[in-house]
């Protein structure tokens, strides 16, 4: 289906309101640059993923929805699931990104030889301003492996601890299976979480 422009808080609940079913909604405002050049690529994941349900929120013309779900900047996009926020994305995206935060880990996509597949346990400690970080949680997300975020940009004395062990400042960093890793440097992170190279 298109994207449904909500018009009202009404309209909103009745679209969220189907047992079971994901929906992905936009908050978006005319008054924000960045607002307007993620709501392409809104756009375009939504068209290129016609099956799901996606819901536009205007902030300037739908009042209280943002408050309701506690967004507070736009652009953000959330997805939610019998009421329940699943999902926050904030800020400017792509519709790659999207696709890979919201749909690539649902329940009802991945192969056969996917299930089962279980990975050490991984850290990544992350910053607000670093592309690098959202580059690499885009590769884990596509690999399907959970990971535990950590934002040292909120969390002084997380980037404090991390620094002591590694001796390294710079974002992103990981821990697989207590091996650390130091950037996006994909050859160590295939060969620390098993996978095989392409």
């Amino acid at each position: 289906m298109s994207i449904v422009k909500i018009q009202d808080t009404k309209e909103f609940n009745s679209s969220v309101s189907k047992p079971g079913e994901l929906v992905i909604a936009g908050f978006f405002g005319d008054f924000s640059s960045v607002s307007k050049t993620t709501e392409k690529e809104f756009n375009k994941f939504a068209d290129e993923n016609s099956k799901n349900t996606f819901l536009y929120i205007d902030v300037v013309k739908v009042k209280g929805l943002n408050k309701q779900f506690g967004v507070t900047s736009v652009p953000t996009v959330i997805s939610i699931l019998d009421g329940k926020i699943i999902q926050k994305i904030i800020g400017k995206q792509d519709a790659d990104y999207y696709y890979t935060a919201f749909l690539s880990n649902s329940l009802h996509s991945g192969s056969e030889s996917d299930k089962g597949k279980s990975f050490p346990s991984v850290t990544v400690w992350t910053s607000d301003s670093c592309v690098w970080c959202t580059r690499v949680k885009t590769y884990l997300r596509k690999n399907r492996v959970q990971f535990r975020e950590v934002n040292v940009s909120k969390d002084p004395s997380a980037a404090s601890a991390l620094q002591a062990r590694t001796g390294q400042t710079g974002v992103p960093q990981l821990s697989i299976g207590g091996k650390y890793v130091v950037g996006f440097d994909k050859v160590k992170i295939d060969n620390y979480l098993g996978l095989s190279q392409s």
